[in-house]
């Protein structure tokens, strides 16, 4: 447990023990943290979205975390934290609208081809079968994936695609994943199958970008170098990865409140 974290078990009062000089201690030891969070969202963006406005949207994040944080309850702060930056940015991205409604509407053709082709199949589609669908040329497909990945990483990741009520099952898996009722874990179980079920159907390459940049924490640079193609590539594997996934999984849940109820 990091000293921050000890420091904020010990309080007995948390929201009247804590003051402007821990609260200034926690920032700066997490400021490494909103930083990387940061970096890791705005590589999937457009390079016309500043990484300065994402990191102090982050800092934001940061302090509802800690004005937010119950330190009774049995989970870490550093893992609330993350919810919280990662949630604050991407509610700004949401609150941006940056993303065209042609761009969306492109996203949702991917989409639709996808869960087309694999119904018809009975296994995910190859990249000249969608090409094939869609009635475009390799190139043409690989334009569309560059256009619709912003689309993508907010609509897989953005909590600000949830209902209130959602957002509050999410945050209290957070914080209440050893309270939970035995339907509910026995339910959460059944919903992290479905999830490993769906990337087991995936590409090898695809399931390997995934594995690497969400479980070995590797940027989309590094990845190329480890899979010997250009980042672009890589960039074009993880949209696939992510939007088949989503379109997947719309058929088994109908809400979040399905994954976490």
């Amino acid at each position: 447990m990091s000293s921050i974290s000890k420091k904020l078990k010990n309080l007995k009062d948390y929201r009247c023990s804590i003051d402007p000089d821990l609260k200034d201690e926690i920032i700066v030891e997490y400021a490494p943290l909103i930083k990387y969070i940061a970096q890791k969202i705005a590589s999937r963006l457009p390079s016309n979205i500043e990484l300065d406005d994402l990191i102090s949207c982050g800092v934001i994040g940061l302090m509802d975390a800690i004005d937010k944080y119950d330190p009774s309850r049995d989970n870490k702060f550093k893992t609330y934290a993350e919810f919280r930056i990662r949630g604050a940015i991407l509610d700004e991205l949401r609150a941006q609208d940056w993303i065209p409604r042609s761009v969306r509407e492109k996203a949702k053709l991917i989409e639709r081809a996808f869960l087309k082709l694999e119904g018809e199949l009975g296994r995910p589609a190859s990249e000249e079968e969608m090409c094939k669908e869609l009635g475009v040329t390799q190139e043409e497909f690989y334009d569309l994936l560059d256009q619709a990945k912003s689309v993508s990483i907010l609509n897989i990741d953005d909590s600000n695609n949830f209902s209130k009520g959602d957002k509050k099952l999410m945050i209290g898996l957070l914080e209440n994943k050893k309270m939970a009722n035995p339907y509910a874990v026995v339910n959460y179980k059944k919903a992290q199958e479905r999830i490993k079920e769906g990337i087991k159907s995936l590409p090898e390459k695809q399931r390997l970008v995934l594995s690497l940049y969400y479980y070995e924490d590797l940027n989309l640079k590094e990845i190329g170098q480890v899979l010997n193609v250009t980042e672009s590539r890589v960039s074009q594997l993880h949209t696939q990865a992510v939007m088949k996934l989503r379109a997947k999984l719309k058929n088994d849940f109908e809400s979040a409140e399905d994954l976490v109820a």
